[in-house]
C-alpha cells in the first residue's frame, strides 16, 4: 500500500531541471531494489550507480551533460540523464560520432512503476533532443540483462546496435533515428 494518493495519468508528468537541492531525493532513490538492479548486475550492490556522489554531480550539471526530475502533480517520481557523448569529459562511450546525444532514466519510487511514467518521460526527452536539428540520433545503454527495458526502448523505436562493457558492465546499446522517431507520429 502507497502512504500516497493515487497517481494521475502520464500526460500529467513534466521535465524540470534537476537542482543541487534534489541531492538528497537522487541519493535516496539509489537505494531502491528495483533501481539498483536497474544499474548494475552485481548481486551484492546496496546502492545503484556505484553510490554516486549527487550533490557534486548536480553541481558539476553543464550543456554536455544534466538532469531532469521528472514530477506528477509536483511530485518527484522520475529522473533522466541527458549528455553529449561525443563532450563528455569522462569519455565514458568511448569514440564516438559528434551531434549524438545519450539518455539514462529511472522511476524512483515502486509505487510509480508501471502507470506510462516512463514513456511519457523518455518522449518529452527524445523530442526535447530532437529540437536541435544537428542531433540525428540518440543513444542508450541498458544491462544486456535488463529484458524489461529491452522490450521498453524498442517500443519507442530504439534499436539494439552492439553489446558493450562499460566499466563492469555488461550493455546492450540501443540507438533510436532521428527518421524513425518522425515516422511515429
Amino acid at each position: 500500500m502507497s502512504l500516497y494518493s493515487p497517481l494521475p495519468a502520464p500526460s500529467a508528468v513534466r521535465l524540470r531541471p534537476a537542482t543541487v537541492g534534489d541531492a538528497d531525493l537522487l541519493a535516496g532513490w539509489d537505494r531502491e531494489p528495483h533501481v539498483i538492479a536497474g544499474s548494475t548486475d552485481d548481486p551484492e550492490a546496496d546502492i545503484a550507480f556505484g553510490g554516486l556522489q549527487w550533490r557534486e554531480a548536480l553541481e558539476a550539471q553543464s550543456d554536455v551533460s544534466f538532469y531532469r526530475i521528472a514530477e506528477v502533480d509536483g511530485r518527484p517520481i522520475g529522473v533522466m540523464q541527458v549528455i553529449d557523448p561525443h563532450r563528455e569529459p569522462e569519455h565514458y562511450w568511448g569514440d564516438i560520432e559528434p551531434n549524438l546525444r545519450a539518455l539514462d532514466i529511472w522511476i524512483g519510487p515502486k509505487d510509480a512503476l508501471g502507470h506510462g511514467y516512463g514513456t511519457r518521460m523518455m518522449t518529452l526527452a527524445v523530442n526535447d533532443c530532437f529540437a536541435d536539428p544537428a542531433v540525428p540520433a540518440i543513444v542508450i545503454d541498458p544491462l544486456a540483462s535488463n529484458l524489461d527495458a529491452h522490450r521498453f526502448y524498442r517500443r519507442l523505436g530504439f534499436q539494439p546496435v552492439e553489446g558493450r562493457m562499460f566499466d563492469q558492465d555488461d550493455c546492450l546499446v540501443h540507438r533510436l533515428e532521428r527518421a524513425a522517431w518522425e515516422a511515429r507520429s
